[in-house]
């Protein structure tokens, strides 16, 4: 099985960070590949940046459908151009926001999602509520970091997330946490054990919903939406997708 976990921005300290947090929890006999959208945003951070690297994200879809891979994971935590990537895909295609919340649902009666910047606040509701979960999200917190400083060992990244936690428990009553962002699964098995709830990460947990469809034959269905585009004159490197 080989999954392809594409990231939305262009830094490679991310990708590499993504790619870490698949390949520790992915199953043996399974390759994951990790790619940045080309010409995309740094990092995602805002409905600005993932704008700008739906282009990007839709052409790795595109290739790793050429490549045959087994499914595709989108890393970043708002799930940019998942429904145009599914329109595009026959194998399983998973964000890592969606595939978070699935599994907090199944540990948890309320949880709580901690996301790095404000920006991102009103796209997790957003997504909140389309996928069904808006009754069980307790709050969406905010530690108010940059990406880049969750990739520093000595920032205060890591006790401004721990802090919130505190919070949620306390404020919130949520049983169960949802860090809103790509790659931090040591972190979140850390604050797990420091906390005593479960702490979820999507790029894991994203990693095994996509080895579950594929071993159980599910792939995506292209009855509907989620139907193949049609083939027409799109611009640059889109040129010829669609049937």
């Amino acid at each position: 099985m080989r999954i392809q976990i594409i990231n939305p921005g262009s830094a490679p300290g991310t990708t590499a960070r993504i790619a870490a947090a698949g390949r520790a929890f992915a199953s043996a006999g399974t390759e994951i590949i990790a790619v940045s959208a080309e010409d995309a945003p740094a990092s995602i951070e805002g409905p600005v940046e993932a704008a700008l690297a739906l282009a990007g994200l839709v052409e790795q879809v595109a290739r790793g459908e050429s490549d045959g891979v087994s499914g595709h994971v989108i890393a970043a935590f708002d799930d940019p151009g998942l429904d145009a990537a599914r329109s595009l895909a026959r194998a399983p295609v998973i964000g890592i926001g969606e595939a978070a919340f699935h599994l907090a649902s199944l540990v948890a009666g309320r949880f709580t999602v901690i996301t790095t910047h404000v920006r991102t606040v009103p796209l997790i509701e957003h997504n909140l509520v389309r996928y069904g979960f808006g009754g069980r999200c307790a709050r969406v917190r905010v530690a108010e970091i940059s990406l880049h400083s969750l990739d520093d060992p000595h920032s205060a990244a890591r006790d401004r997330i721990s802090a919130e936690i505190d919070r949620a428990i306390r404020e919130d009553r949520s049983d169960a946490i949802v860090l809103g962002t790509a790659g931090l699964a040591d972190l979140a098995r850390s604050l797990s054990g420091e906390h005593g709830l479960p702490v979820i990460e999507g790029v894991s947990a994203a990693v095994r919903l996509i080895e579950s469809l594929v071993s159980l034959g599910l792939a995506t269905s292209k009855i509907g939406g989620w139907a193949p585009p049609r083939r027409k004159s799109l611009p640059g490197r889109l040129a010829g997708l669609g049937d």
